[in-house]
């Protein structure tokens, strides 16, 4: 691939948090895209390009081979976004979480490959680290996850890379946990849960709050699937990747969140036995493709409150559409 190259890129989970901001991105580049996904939030999260030429719309599983088969050909990239994320939401359907994150994903990359697809950038988690007690977590350290979701990303790790080849690059970023504003929103992450409450309630609680969270914000996560199709196949073949920015302990975000919103807002501190701390170095992805995240925490925040007045999120602690784990029950995934 060169680096001036319009790819046709297929975007499994382009619907979601992630990938409503990812695919509008993908086509101002000039690329074309297909999104593949459930379309369980609606197809309203990709309005925005909802009329570009060069969207293709699918809503369909990707346990569906036959569909695979149809799909794949045609498209040098894919980008594996679809899953069910987060532990919450994989705990609450731990059969469908496996068929979906696990079983699936060996068929979808064997498929791939023998369709002509060329690279296969794959969005693992930082969580496949589990608990370290290094100050620094870097890509060569031994992975321990602690959840099933986690356990399941690492073994998918493996898969791909067990069938890179010089014409079927694999690509593996383990991102921080994503924060700020989507077209397909999440409430139910960190330091959105946390500016919910600040906006709605007055309160933000904090259970612990000496744990560092590492953290990245949509944007700059969205770049970096941009970026990536600019690379050489050289020099990412094969290659995993960190991606986050800084690592704030949960008072810390706290802090920022209330620092944006209000200073009047109150911050509860709870203790938790949910001690696990971790500090993700993104040094390698620095080093080799010149990235770093420039978006804080802040700027997620600014980005929520800015939304919230312009009346862009309607009920944000009822809504089911906010929660992976409402709408799952809500759609009987349970």
């Amino acid at each position: 691939m060169t680096n001036s190259a319009v790819l046709s890129v297929c975007v499994t989970g382009g619907a979601g948090y992630v990938g409503a901001v990812l695919v509008p991105k993908l086509l101002a580049a000039g690329h074309r895209v297909t999104v593949l996904d459930w379309f369980l939030y609606g197809d309203d999260v990709l309005a925005s390009v909802a009329q570009h030429p060069h969207l293709t719309k699918i809503v369909g599983d990707i346990r569906d081979e036959t569909l695979l088969r149809r799909v794949l050909p045609e498209h040098d990239v894919v980008i594996h976004l679809a899953c069910i994320s987060n532990d919450p939401s994989f705990e609450l359907n731990p059969d469908l979480g496996r068929a979906v994150n696990y079983e699936a994903f060996e068929p979808l990359v064997r498929m791939a490959r023998e369709c002509g697809v060329r690279r296969f950038v794959y969005a693992s988690s930082s969580s496949v680290y589990g608990v370290k007690a290094e100050e620094n977590v870097v890509e060569e350290m031994s992975l321990e996850p602690l959840t099933d979701y986690s356990r399941y990303k690492a073994l998918c790790e493996d898969i791909l890379l067990q069938q890179q080849r010089d014409d079927f690059v694999a690509l593996i970023l383990r991102p921080a946990t994503v924060c700020g504003y989507s077209p397909r929103l999440r409430l139910d992450l960190t330091v959105n849960i946390l500016t919910t409450h600040a906006l709605t309630k007055g309160v933000i609680t904090v259970f612990g709050g000496a744990q560092k969270r590492p953290n990245i914000h949509i944007d700059d996560m969205s770049d970096v699937y941009v970026r990536a199709m600019q690379w050489s196949d050289a020099s990412i073949a094969g290659k995993i990747y960190n991606v986050g920015y800084h690592n704030h302990t949960v008072r810390e975000i706290a802090d920022i969140v209330r620092g944006v919103v209000s200073p009047d807002v109150e911050i509860v501190t709870h203790a938790t036995n949910d001690l696990r701390s971790y500090h993700v170095s993104s040094g390698k992805i620095a080093r080799e493709h010149d990235f770093t995240a420039h978006r804080s925490i802040e700027n997620a925040a600014q980005d929520l409150v800015a939304a919230f007045r312009a009346g862009k999120i309607r009920d944000p602690l009822t809504n089911p559409k906010y929660y992976n784990i409402k709408m799952m029950q809500q759609a009987g995934m349970v």
